[in-house]
């Protein structure tokens, strides 16, 4: 991993962590292939840094993945990191949540973050590259109401662990990154979304959960109020790219690490702990 020239790919590198990613990751030499899935935010983010080349890549667009894949590969510079971070949240009541909305959830959390990884997979052998994906503590402890979310980071820390022990014999390595609440874009457009939300529910629904589009403002609002710079993040993904040894799993945060104890406890005070 000391390869003077060396690249890494970041996938919803527009906002959040993944511009603070390849923005850290520019500024220590690496050449930094930015997921983005417009013009105007490749634009936005090239200003950043010389060394970020932005890339159009949209996680649930199979044609962009390959692309994306063709323009690395004939940069000539080594891929060694692909960082998994594009990611969205949808929130709502599971009985009445449509399960299109699921569907999309899924689609870009959890299969978007496969496909990539298997689109780059053959130039990471080639120097055995690491994959790091963008978990959250919200997938050890599912979270009323933003369940899909929940979801999408439980299983997107089974399959992190199962590639992990898949890739291990090539040499390579793959870290999951836990953090807790980060002050990303990602609240606000739960947010924009909840009047386009609520216009599909039934009647039924909105009766017995008319509180929960509130709580759910409230919820996402206290998220970005307590949360972490992205930067902090950005961090912690350059360890695991470049640590001799990455971790499995690194938690980022004080949240992050309450939430892995509460993840422990009895089930009947887990729930008293938690929102909802």
């Amino acid at each position: 991993m000391d390869s003077p020239r060396r690249a890494v790919l970041v996938t919803g590198a527009s906002t959040g962590i993944g511009a603070a990613t390849v923005e850290l990751l520019a500024q220590r030499g690496w050449t930094a292939f930015a997921g983005v899935r417009s013009d105007a935010a490749g634009a936005a983010i090239a200003a950043r840094h010389a060394n970020i080349t932005p890339v159009t890549l949209d996680v649930t667009v199979e044609a962009t993945i390959a692309a994306a894949a063709t323009i690395v590969r004939e940069s000539g510079v080594p891929l060694h990191g692909v960082v998994n971070n594009a990611g969205i949240a949808i929130g709502g009541p599971l009985e009445f949540l449509p399960i299109d909305e699921l569907r999309r959830q899924f689609e870009t959390n959890v299969f978007g973050a496969i496909a990539v990884s298997q689109a780059f997979l053959p130039m990471l052998r080639q120097h055995r590259g690491r994959i790091v994906f963008v978990g959250s503590i919200a997938g050890r402890i599912p979270v009323p109401f933003i369940a899909p979310y929940s979801a999408s980071k439980f299983a997107l820390r089974s399959l992190a662990r199962a590639l992990r022990k898949e890739l291990a014999p090539s040499g390579m390595f793959v870290s999951l990154i836990e953090p807790g609440a980060v002050r990303t874009p990602i609240w606000q457009k739960g947010r924009d979304s909840k009047q386009e939300l609520l216009a599909r529910f039934s009647p039924e629904g909105l009766r017995l959960y008319a509180s929960v589009p509130d709580r759910l403002e409230r919820q996402t609002l206290r998220e970005e109020r307590i949360g972490m710079p992205p930067a902090a993040v950005a961090a912690v993904i350059e360890r695991a790219l470049t640590d001799r040894i990455p971790r499995v799993c690194y938690l980022v945060g004080m949240q992050a690490r309450i939430g892995s104890v509460i993840e422990k406890l009895p089930a009947g005070l887990r729930d008293r702990l938690l929102p909802g």
